[in-house]
């Protein structure tokens, strides 16, 4: 027997059983939500790929009940939805048509599955002709969006969400006051039990790249720095966040999600409320980019990237990894 006398932590990690015995920090299919692009389309077979984003594709309402019927199959137990109108205007109104793709969507889903969780994505980008999250003044190429007026159209796309049976809605626009004009909205329309998923802290983030792609919701001119944050800003994510709680929302996104975990963590010691991190799309293209060169273990960094958010303080994630990890029984 050895006389030294020090700390031996390695009687812990000696085998996976005792690892799994004493891991801090878990994963449940309770805590994914998988993201989905559903497009207006009169072809119910079109299924497109999404080139910068391996293995997620543009959907038709038939191809989408099909996918989802699958993921539900291995324990998917929410959905987030992004709709893709046949047409754009200026006012973005295929967001709050009754009959918009989103509300289509949602119906289908909550017929075929209804107790899973859909979370409707709320914002005029991807119904837009100039790809702006509101609307824009005649004339104006500099992308700057008019807030009160696009407050309007946001209270109202979460009407028709609801009314076509969401779960949660999830402004994500940025417009300063939308997260009280929504609520209110709801609450007199006779909503007052669906929640608000805001999207609180909403970095001006490169990593969106990709997505804009799938959801061709790029602006046309100007930028989103008038209204997105800017990513060298810490508290001024408190002061949204703040802001967000007192207005009436429910839960809370961080996005993106990897590069600011320091973020996640400062809300959830801040604050005691639901978390949500997105690990958007820019994040998902470059494991997958880095997996098919064959420089990382693709399920390795999968599943510790999804663990470092959940460690962070996210109590869930919004990930297009969810259905995969589902698929595949890395996550149960």
């Amino acid at each position: 027997m050895t006389e030294l006398s020090f700390h031996r932590g390695r009687r812990l990690r000696r085998t996976p059983a005792l690892r799994d015995m004493v891991r801090e920090t878990s994963l449940s299919s309770a805590d994914l939500i998988m993201p989905y692009f559903v497009v207006d389309t009169a072809d119910e077979n079109f299924r497109q790929p999404i080139a910068s984003m391996p293995g997620q594709y543009q959907l038709s309402l038939a191809e989408l009940e099909k996918e989802i019927g699958a993921a539900v199959g291995t324990g998917l137990r929410a959905v987030l939805l992004f709709g893709i109108p046949a047409e754009k205007d200026p006012v973005g109104s295929g967001a709050y048509a009754k009959n918009g793709i989103v509300q289509r969507a949602t119906r289908m889903i909550k017929k075929n599955w209804p107790d899973l969780i859909v979370v409707t994505d709320l914002c005029l980008c991807e119904y837009t002709s100039h790809g702006h999250c509101g609307i824009i003044a005649d004339g104006d190429r500099t992308g700057h969006v008019l807030n009160d007026p696009t407050l309007d159209l946001l209270a109202k796309t979460a009407v028709s969400q609801a009314e076509a049976g969401a779960d949660v809605i999830a402004p994500s626009d940025m417009m300063d006051g939308r997260v009280l004009a929504i609520r209110t909205a709801l609450d007199k329309a006779g909503f007052e039990e669906i929640p608000v998923m805001s999207y609180a802290v909403k970095y001006a983030s490169a990593y969106y790249g990709p997505f804009r792609d799938a959801a061709e919701s790029a602006p046309h001119f100007g930028d989103r720095r008038t209204y997105q944050m800017d990513p060298g800003n810490v508290q001024e994510a408190l002061r949204e966040m703040q802001a967000d709680i007192e207005e009436g929302a429910d839960m809370f996104i961080v996005k993106p999600a990897g590069p600011y975990q320091d973020v996640i963590r400062l809300m959830h010691d801040s604050f005691d409320v639901p978390l949500v991190s997105y690990q958007v799309s820019g994040e998902y293209s470059l494991i997958c980019a880095a997996a098919e060169n064959g420089w990382i273990d693709r399920k390795a960094v999968i599943m510790e990237s999804l663990i470092g958010l959940k460690r962070s303080g996210s109590k869930m994630i919004i990930t297009y990894f969810a259905a995969e990890a589902l698929r595949e029984g890395w996550i149960r």
